[in-house]
Formats: C-alpha cells, structure tokens, sequence
C-alpha cells in the first residue's frame, strides 16, 4: 500500500474543497435559473426562432471572446478570486438578460454573462485541480456532478417562481445575491497563495510530471488526429447539453403545449441525469473503459432523444432529454482527460484546447437549430442531440479501451 492510500487530506485541504464544491454548485445555478424564463422573454420581445437562437448564441459567443484571457487573469489574481469575481459578475449579466427591454439588450447581456463565465469555468477548475494534487487522488468528477446538482436547484428554483407567479426582476435577483453570497463565504476555505504546478501530492503522480520527450513526426501527427476527435466528442456533448439549455422549454411548451412550470422538467430531467451518470461515471470507466462507455452513452442519448421526437408527447420528450443527458454525462471529463495526457504536448495544452473550442458547440448550436426551426419546426431542430450521439460513436476511438 502506498503512501497515498495511507495519507489523508489536512483540514485546510478538505475546507477547499468544499469551498471549490460551493464554487461549481452556484455555477451551475446561477444560469439554470435563467432558463425556464426563455420562453417568456421571447414571446415579450416578440421575436422568431431564428432571432432568438442568435441572441442566445451570444452567452457561449462571450465564453469564446474571454476563453483565452482566463488563463492570464488567473495567473494574476489567482484561481479563487477569479472564480468569485466571475460568479458576481455572471450573476448580474444574468439578471439583466432577464429584465432587458431589446432584443440588443437581452444579447449584450448574455454576452457579457458568459465572458464572466467563462472566467469562472476555468478559475474553479484550477482550483479545483489544485486541491486534487494536495488530496493525491482523482477528485475532479465530483466538482462536476456538484454543478449537476446546482443546475438542477437553479432549474427547479424558476420553476417554483414561475409557478407561484413571481416576476423575473426579483427572482432573478434573489438568485443573484443568494450565490454571490455563497461565493463570498467560499472564498474564505479556499487555498492560500499563488499558483503553483508544485502542490504537495504523492509518487503515483511522478510519472505525469516527468517531461515528455519530443515527439517523431508520425507522432505528432496522430496526436493531432486525436486531439481534433476528443474536440468532436466534447463538442457533441456540449451539443446536448445546450439543446437542453436553449430549446427544452421552449418546445415542451411552445410545440407540446406543456404547462409554463412543467416545461422547465425537460432541461431539470437532463441535467438531473447528467448528475446521475457522472456519480457513476468514475466506477464504469473503471470497470470497461472510457471508449465502451462513451459508445454507450452515445447510443442512449441518440436512442432516447431520437424515440422523443419520433413519438412527441410531454412524458416521453422530458425522458428523451434525461436519456439524453445520462448518456453525454461523462463525455467532457473524458475528452479533457485525455487530452491532458496527450504526448508531446505542454501541460495543460490539450485540456487547454479542447476546453475552448468546445464553446464552439454553443455558440453554434443556438442559431442553427433557429434557422432550422423556422425553416421546417423546432422538432425537427433538436434532431441535433441523436446526430451528436452518432457523432461519438464515430470518433470514440480516440478514447482509450479498458486497461488490464
């Protein structure tokens, strides 16, 4: 047994990561309370589908801008810091995307709310993974299921509002100072000082730190090959993840006439299963592998979605959007994982990479499905999520096989 399995975590280390836990849990609610409120905000601007796939396009647009200057103001100001600031900032976007009066108005607000986003996604992940080298051992996947469950409170929080007939200003509001609070007290319990690669962990990590040797030329071109499916396998699951954001229930109500609170259980029932495939995530890769898992996954999604929208009724669209998020749930931390230990590459480079241009897949997704939409029917525009699953099960190759 090594020293790592005997070593146990310092108290300072376990109040991070509770802090980090408090970081992704107001992540993940903060715009999930946004959501349910789309419907209504785009019958008031009065605007088709195509306008508003545009005009949401502009939250993941603003995570594309800002992507890259994350990285600079974490080295600055430090990881914690930034992903509080970006949580105060996101939570005031947010709020006026909800009370904006234009079309110019609700975008440049989203904009400006995933810029901050941005900024907070990649500051609590490294902080995140700063915690992970002191605890010794994989961590990471439970911040992500955390921000599951904080999705799934934001969702259900503006379900309660809408159907106790609260108006957006103060619930939004609320939602706003309530996680901005959160994310104060956090900052407290997280990790003192500068970043640092050097983070006290044990020797089962030694040989990730080694430096890798240059790679051939035969090399260095698959790398590229497999960097580019591991962006297609993340951006597919992005894909997934914002049809539920974007169109869940705006077509649960709007094409299936579902009740205004019921319509919001369409994007709860997707993350909620999203937070139940990455609890179990960790023990199936495990047991068979991420490329077996992945490929499972694929098949669950693009088959549950796809029977959805063949048969459309209000109960078999919400299990659609939940087959859908159970099978996409471990694909981003899969895609991120391995391109983390890409050879040849920097630290950091591959997951780098991945991590910005799968916001590709949000800021296309929106417009697309709206041109589709108003061309043929919105229906016919969430086809998106079964082609994202055949997607994966094109390139989980690039995903490695069960060890041993």
């Amino acid at each position: 047994m090594t020293v790592d399995v005997l070593r146990r975590p310092a108290p300072v280390d376990r109040r991070a990561r509770l802090a980090v836990a408090v970081l992704f849990f107001t992540n993940g609610s903060l715009f999930a309370n946004l959501l349910p409120r789309y419907p209504q905000i785009k019958a008031d601007l009065g605007v088709g589908n195509a306008a508003y796939g545009l005009a949401v396009a502009a939250f993941p647009a603003g995570a594309v801008v800002a992507g890259l200057a994350a990285g600079v103001l974490v080295r600055r100001f430090g990881s914690a810091r930034v992903a509080v600031g970006g949580t105060l900032l996101t939570g005031a976007g947010i709020l006026a995307a909800g009370l904006a009066g234009s079309m110019a108005v609700f975008a440049g607000a989203l904009f400006l709310a995933g810029a901050m986003d941005a900024f907070t996604d990649v500051a609590q992940n490294a902080h995140g993974l700063r915690v992970q080298r002191r605890y010794g051992r994989s961590i990471i996947n439970s911040f992500h299921a955390i921000w599951s469950i904080g999705a799934v409170t934001g969702g259900s929080m503006a379900a309660a509002a809408i159907a106790l007939g609260v108006a957006r200003g103060p619930h939004l509001m609320f939602s706003a100072v309530v996680f901005a609070v959160a994310a104060c007290v956090a900052l407290r319990y997280c990790l003192p000082g500068p970043e640092t690669d050097t983070e006290p962990t044990g020797d089962t990590d030694a040989e990730d730190r080694a430096p890798t040797p240059a790679p051939a030329p035969a090399t260095d071109l698959r790398t590229g090959w497999v960097l580019a499916a591991l962006v297609l396998i993340a951006t597919a699951g992005t894909l997934v993840e914002d049809a539920g954001m974007s169109w869940a229930t705006l077509y649960l109500s709007d094409s299936l006439h579902a009740a205004a609170a019921l319509a919001a259980s369409g994007y709860v029932a997707l993350v909620g299963a999203q937070f139940v495939g990455r609890i179990v995530g960790d023990r199936l890769v495990d047991r068979f592998g991420q490329r077996a898992v992945a490929r499972s996954g694929a098949l669950i999604a693009a088959a549950g979605m796809g029977g959805a929208l063949a048969v459309p009724t209000v109960p078999g669209t919400v299990l659609g959007f939940a087959a859908a998020g159970f099978g996409v749930a471990t694909l981003v931390p899969a895609a991120m994982h391995e391109a983390d230990e890409l050879p040849g590459l920097k630290p950091g480079s591959g997951l780098t990479l991945v991590s910005w241009l799968m916001r590709l897949g949000f800021l296309l997704s929106p417009p697309v499905v709206g041109l589709v939409a108003d061309a043929t029917s919105l229906r016919v525009g969430l086809l998106v999520v079964p082609l994202a699953g055949m997607l994966v099960l094109v390139c989980a190759g690039a995903l490695r096989p069960r060890r041993g």
